[in-house]
């Protein structure tokens, strides 16, 4: 089963990323890969941006929809979801985990696997890794931005 796992630091204390994990509309503000979150696609969405397991989100890029599911959350500690509509892979689970730093920032560590689908399911394990590099490193920056403004 092909699989990535990529990381990053931030500044930004653990808290601040978890918000912005949690809410799925957030994502797009910071995922230079993410167009938008289609919430007519998504459910359960917490109107606080603190969305649940259970939660579906639903996102496009360019003229794709990725449906995801939220299946567990340990509070500033780590996220998991799974696919329910993926055009190219079936059956990703992927996992991001926040480990606060001593100088108050946190590591963000994101790691999934899946099966191909077939037609461009292939390409994956060429593409994702560096697409979820891309991923942490935007959540790291903008959370950082937050964080700076935040304690303004």
């Amino acid at each position: 089963m092909p699989s990535y796992h990529v990381g990053t630091t931030t500044s930004a204390a653990p808290g601040t990323v978890w918000r912005l994990l949690i809410d799925g509309r957030s994502w797009p503000r910071w995922s230079s890969g993410l167009d938008e979150l289609v919430e007519t696609r998504s459910s359960g969405l917490d109107p606080e941006g603190r969305d649940g397991v259970g939660a579906v989100r639903a996102f496009r890029t360019g003229r794709t929809v990725a449906a995801e599911r939220l299946v567990e959350l340990v509070e500033n500690r780590s996220m998991t979801y799974e696919d329910v509509v993926n055009p190219a892979l079936r059956d990703y689970r992927a996992e991001i985990q926040l480990e606060p730093n001593a100088d108050g920032g946190t590591a963000i560590s994101w790691r999934g696997s899946w099966r191909a689908r077939p037609g461009v399911g292939w390409l994956m394990p060429f593409i994702l890794p560096g697409v979820m590099q891309r991923m942490a490193d935007d959540l790291s920056a903008y959370a950082a931005q937050v964080d700076r403004e935040e304690s303004r």
